[in-house]
């Protein structure tokens, strides 16, 4: 059974998508610490980061690292958060946020309803950003398919 995160690059569960190369996406999170939470995901289904082959791996932390820039260009964090878990949905995949202190890692504080405008008035910021930065061939045409 595809997990929700497959679903959603399939275009069968909406999502506002940030990045679409061969192999992930970025797409912001429904529940987010902060505004510009993303997921970095790789299109073929891996439960454990760890199970994640060498190439793939570096990949998916290349493209974290580049929403990173965006994030930081587009919110001026004290911090950009980065984190592997893996709980919610088994499927690999990295969370990239604005962060300004230790508590903002703090899942439990996530947004659980988070206004739809706003979450796509931050996708649009970082896709903006995205483009600034020199990275708009990766940046979906539509936000709302990768």
């Amino acid at each position: 059974m595809a997990t929700i995160f497959s679903r959603i690059i399939a275009g069968e569960i909406p999502g506002r998508f940030l990045w679409s190369d061969e192999a992930c996406v970025a797409f912001l999170t429904i529940e987010p610490l902060a505004p510009g939470h993303t997921l970095v995901v790789p299109r073929r289904e891996v439960d454990h980061w760890i199970d994640l082959d060498r190439d793939l791996n570096g990949h998916l932390f290349d493209v974290a690292r580049l929403i990173g820039d965006a994030i930081r260009y587009a919110f001026s964090p004290n911090r950009v958060g980065l984190m592997v878990q893996g709980f919610e949905v088994p499927h690999a995949h990295l969370h990239v946020w604005p962060a300004n202190s230790p508590a903002d890692f703090d899942l439990a504080a996530a947004e659980r309803s988070p206004d739809p405008d706003a979450l796509d008035s931050a996708g649009e910021q970082l896709r903006s950003a995205l483009h600034d930065l020199g990275y708009g061939e990766f940046v979906p045409e539509n936000m709302d398919r990768p």
